[in-house]
């Protein structure tokens, strides 16, 4: 075991540590946003269907998703600095071959790859800071953590508009390797090795395989059609139930769903998630295909609800701690739904001031009523200790709900294999998916307004208060009543 707490954030040492955490998990966050402007210029250059762009979404979802659990134990297992590094190293070096992709095939698989990366590098990013800072800075640096990757996200968009119009879409995924040869010297330079190898007496790599692979199946089954596979998937689902209610030291012990209200703020998790992965992937595509945007057009037009949520995400947190959870996640999803409702206005020659901009307005809106509230809600609902887990299995149960909802939306919206190619087409489609999106947000708002109740005072609170990744909740770090491992 490595123990080490007492860095100031004043002191040099403190100021790199932050640099690279910071640095790190932008580039699994910038990833997860930046991608989806891209799209239609992937697919024109690589010539590919429909089927092809939502497997560049998913491949790095899928990986990410199924393994970011096992992530995070074997940063306590091994060292959080060295995983961490490896983490690094590993997505800049699947970045590179995202960016060299001489067609879809090799650029999906290494999406998958840049995932396993995400998974290794994104949990252990918070995990240093909370492990090397002082207890009396800890705080702080959490929060400025968190203030910066929100900047990150934010601003994804637009720099991936601006790269695809300028250099080119490859540009989005080159971008990771300088950012990868700054990161990674000064992580092993400056930042303490930390970990906890008593937390974990064996790594539940069956349990890992079996949650991918049938995130993987089921995914296949949606996008190809393939009703075979989909059985197959859940088969493989119940397996990974099956092993995880009976090994001794299981990624996700089944025993935290004991608690009601945790399960309950997981199902809302997977329906505001699915609706968000489903409008973000679907709506760049929207924005240039039938709007006419241009990448960066389209990047900046998001912009909003980002924004929206990395200016209010603290405010609404403290709102929610005055009335409680349950309003703002009743009122949040109603609110967002409205927003996917407004973009139904958003069709060929759209104004982006009377038709883009208030339906993202009224989208992020809803976003920060409800993002900081649940999150709080999961953290409520398990012991202190259990925090961390409880973060992490609601982290990758949004990123499933999203994985899950870029494969099936357009199988249930219509869409064919050339769609994106066919502005018409695509419109109508893009309607009927923007009132599936609308009605996972009420099913969620009425599940939030049917289980969820106030929290006890003496509840576990939210570090993480500035967010503004659209695909995921803020993933909260590990907490013990006492010293800090």
């Amino acid at each position: 075991m490595w123990c080490m707490s007492d860095v100031r954030l004043s002191s040099p040492q403190g100021k790199w540590i932050l640099l690279t955490t910071v640095l790190g998990s932008s580039m699994a966050m910038l990833d997860s946003t930046v991608v989806n402007v891209a799209l239609p210029r992937i697919g024109r250059d690589l010539d590919a269907d429909l089927a092809a762009l939502q497997w560049t979404v998913n491949a790095y979802m899928l990986t990410l998703a199924g393994l970011i659990l096992l992530g995070g134990s074997l940063g306590d297992r091994y060292g959080r600095r060295k995983v961490f590094v490896v983490g690094v190293v590993w997505f800049a070096a699947a970045s590179l071959l995202c960016g060299l992709a001489p067609n879809a095939e090799v650029l999906i698989a290494a999406r998958a790859l840049q995932g396993v990366g995400g998974a290794l590098l994104t949990p252990g990013s918070l995990a240093l800071i909370q492990a090397s800072f002082h207890p009396d800075d800890r705080g702080k640096a959490v929060g400025l953590w968190s203030g910066f990757g929100g900047i990150g996200a934010a601003v994804g968009p637009f720099l991936g508009g601006w790269l695809v119009d300028g250099p080119g879409w490859r540009w989005v995924f080159l971008l990771n390797v300088p950012l990868a040869l700054v990161c990674a010297p000064i992580a092993v330079r400056h930042v303490p090795e930390s970990g906890d190898g008593r937390r974990h007496t064996s790594f539940d790599v069956l349990g890992a395989f079996l949650g991918a692979a049938a995130l993987a199946l089921v995914t296949y089954a949606l996008i190809e059609e393939d009703w075979i596979t989909a059985v197959l998937g859940v088969a493989v689902g119940v397996s990974f139930v099956y092993v995880e209610k009976r090994r001794p030291d299981p990624m996700m012990p089944l025993g935290i769903f004991a608690s009601r209200q945790f399960t309950a703020v997981n199902l809302v998790t997977l329906c505001v998630y699915a609706a968000f992965s489903g409008f973000f992937f679907l709506g760049a595509l929207q924005l240039q295909v039938v709007a006419g945007y241009s990448a960066l057009g389209a990047g900046t037009a998001l912009l909003p609800t980002t924004a929206i949520m990395l200016l209010l995400s603290a405010r609404s947190g403290e709102l929610a701690d005055r009335i409680g959870p349950r309003i703002p996640l009743t009122v949040g999803p109603l609110l967002c739904a409205a927003g996917m409702l407004l973009m139904l206005r958003v069709g060929p020659d759209a104004s982006y001031l009377a038709d883009v901009v208030p339906a993202l307005l009224v989208l992020g809106l809803g976003m920060v009523t409800l993002v900081a509230p649940l999150t709080a809600t999961v953290l409520a609902s398990v012991d202190v200790a259990r925090a961390g887990l409880a973060s992490g299995i609601n982290n990758a149960a949004a990123r499933a709900a999203g994985l899950i909802s870029v494969a099936a939306l357009p199988l249930i919206a219509g869409m064919g294999e050339e769609a994106y190619r066919t502005p018409g087409a695509f419109d109508d489609a893009f309607g009927r998916a923007m009132v599936v999106c609308a009605g996972l947000l009420v099913l969620g708002a009425g599940v939030a307004f049917a289980t969820v109740r106030r929290l006890p005072p003496d509840c576990t609170r939210p570090e993480c208060l500035h967010h503004g990744s659209v695909v995921a909740p803020p993933l909260e770090g590990q907490r013990s009543r006492g010293k800090l491992a």
